[in-house]
């Protein structure tokens, strides 16, 4: 075991721009590509995610003072540390079971594949840990280690499930062939649901308002830059920074929007090749029989929607952290809300009315439950010592992804026959989110006019 676990924290520490390529480049292999083509998909890759890393990380630092000082400015001290995905990722990876889950996530995907119960071979071994957060989240309230596991298993099922029912929508959004995403944070499209149909039903929602149809309407204040250069300014007054500093992030927030599409078409570059070359193998190996790509969400980055749904709730999400009774959670590590916009994203087709109402309605869902997670991250950290803490001191994810799935799932298996409930209506949500996208339109067909 110690050996399998040195040999998976030498993989996992070369980082994932060049773990994911390796994958990609014995994918192409396998697939029949030229070493020498399959060597410059791979190569490509690792630069997209390097690249799109790089601006990630550059919108989250201008973002982040900018967010904590609006935060200051309202004078809430709240108990629990938000230390955001990177926090709970090292916290997890600590933990003696972590790495068994990469022989669970590769097992299941191998028999679902087998059976013909998924098209989606999910690649993106990087989120593994996503799968062992659950597992110990379930051990932790419900005592049993089998429940973590169930969960985690039922987790992987639904994750290669999401990839089947969004591929034809992500294929439309960016463009790359036979991909798709296979992140935890798709699943929040499920509770979504239910508001994006009654939002069907009014004309206001039905309107195009994904970005490249609002350049039709308003123009030059739909180009990346300037909605990016615009939101920054807001943001920056609204924190007191000053003419100066509102002026600095305006720009810097501006510079990340328009870098984004850009990088984003090497995903189309590395990956075009090998979904050729796959679906050429499956023709030939297998009779209609195709195999998707399964993903990280940053293919999606190129999304301008994404950013302008998350950057334009930051303040939303502090306002709730302020008046919410029995919140513990100022969001600061996890104050960009990736889970909101991209499975507003895929649900709503980057209709930005939709996306925005819909993130102001589930918001407090992820302070409640990045409260209920934070004894458990705790716990987690005082048992691996991955975190010093001071006495007393909590840790926890404001924008956890999921958080709905994994403590119904929790709760249930501790007894709680309300989460039970709640975890049976949750499944019953997810088979009416699998008809209700496969048979949904794609994003480019699905309004027919442009929002006033």
């Amino acid at each position: 075991m110690e050996i399998f676990q040195s040999i998976i924290n030498y993989i996992l520490d070369l980082g994932s721009a060049i773990f994911v390529p390796l994958i990609i480049l014995l994918l192409g292999l396998i697939a029949g590509m030229a070493f020498k083509k399959a060597f410059m998909s791979a190569i490509t890759l690792g630069i997209a995610f390097t690249g799109m890393s790089m601006v990630i990380g550059f919108m989250s630092e201008a973002v982040g003072p900018a967010s904590e000082a609006l935060a200051k400015n309202t004078g809430i001290s709240l108990p629990a540390l938000d230390l955001g995905w990177t926090g709970a990722a090292s916290i997890t990876w600590s933990w003696s079971y972590a790495f068994v889950f990469f022989a669970v996530v590769i097992g299941v995907n191998f028999l679902m594949l087998v059976f013909k119960l998924t098209k989606t071979l999910n690649v993106d071994m990087w989120n593994v840990w996503g799968k062992a957060l659950t597992a110990y989240l379930v051990y932790f309230i419900s005592g049993s280690l089998i429940a973590g596991f169930i969960t985690a298993i039922v987790q992987v099922i639904l994750e290669l499930k999401m990839g089947d029912m969004f591929q034809k929508h992500i294929q439309d959004l960016t463009g790359i062939p036979l991909v798709t995403v296979t992140h935890l944070m798709n699943i929040s499209a499920v509770l979504l649901l239910p508001f994006n149909v009654v939002m069907d039903k009014i004309p206001f929602f039905n309107k195009r308002a994904d970005t490249n149809a609002l350049k039709k309407k308003i123009g030059i204040f739909s180009e990346n830059s300037v909605m990016g250069f615009i939101i920054g300014l807001l943001l920056g007054l609204a924190a007191a920074y000053g003419i100066s500093g509102s002026l600095n992030l305006a720009i810097q927030i501006a510079t990340a929007m328009a870098l984004f599409p850009m990088i984003s078409k090497l995903f189309m570059q590395s990956l075009s090749p090998l979904a050729d070359a796959m679906s050429e193998m499956m023709k030939k190996r297998f009779k209609d029989r195709e195999v998707y790509i399964g993903l990280d969400w940053p293919i999606l980055a190129g999304r301008s929607e994404i950013w302008v749904t998350a950057i334009l709730l930051v303040p939303v999400f502090i306002g709730y952290a302020m008046i919410l009774p029995g919140n513990a959670v100022l969001p600061l590590a996890g104050i960009i809300n990736y889970s909101i916009a991209v499975g507003g994203l895929l649900l709503t087709g980057g209709n930005l009315y939709r996306m925005l109402t819909l993130g102001v309605i589930s918001m407090p869902l992820y302070l409640y439950s990045a409260t209920y997670l934070a004894p458990v991250l705790t716990g987690l950290a005082e048992k691996t010592k991955a975190v010093e803490l001071a006495k007393g001191q909590q840790i926890t994810w404001s924008s956890i992804e999921g958080p709905e799935f994994r403590i119904l799932f929790a709760e249930a298996f501790k007894g709680n026959w309300l989460a039970i409930a709640g975890g049976i209506a949750f499944i019953s949500l997810f088979i009416w989110l699998y008809r209700y996208m496969t048979k949904a339109e794609v994003p480019s067909k699905r309004y027919s006019e442009v929002s006033p």
